[in-house]
């Protein structure tokens, strides 16, 4: 089994920062749903601006907030303003690969969604892997289609 990444959202700003809250990180659920990220998954987030990186759970804010908010411990290492990497991923074995199509988003400082792409690996006939940044200016790829299944 191999660690992968299923879907990332890259570049979105912390809005908020809880210290009192439980813990987690809250995000709104039109991102998470379309990069295919759940409540209660656990995610691996880098701060671009500090370098700090993390483990949290995902939980669900306000729909169509473009809130991104540090709760608890993790208030400690991301400031309001700080742009973030937030990773979710999941174990395979290296033959799901092809089926693979991990769903990326960028954001614009106002956490609106810049660009849509999707990450596509494929095991070539003489088994070497092939990679590509793909382009989904639509939203066309569903979340459906961008995990395997765990």
């Amino acid at each position: 089994m191999r660690k992968v990444v299923a879907a990332k959202l890259h570049g979105i700003t912390v809005t908020d920062a809880d210290l009192n809250y439980q813990g987690s990180i809250t995000l709104d659920p039109d991102h998470c749903d379309e990069a295919g990220i759940f409540p209660l998954e656990f995610v691996e987030i880098w701060n671009k601006t500090s370098g700090a990186r993390i483990s949290t759970y995902v939980i669900y804010g306000e729909r169509g907030s473009h809130c991104c908010v540090m709760n608890g411990a993790a208030a400690r290492t991301c400031q309001v303003g700080d742009e973030i990497i937030i990773c979710s991923s999941v174990y395979i074995e290296k033959e799901q690969i092809a089926e693979m199509k991990p769903r990326v988003l960028t954001f614009n400082r106002d956490n609106s969604i810049r660009k849509r792409m999707f990450y596509d690996a494929a095991i070539k006939d003489d088994g070497t892997m092939t990679f590509a940044i793909c382009e989904d200016p639509g939203g066309n790829l569903r979340k459906a289609s961008s995990r395997v299944s765990r």
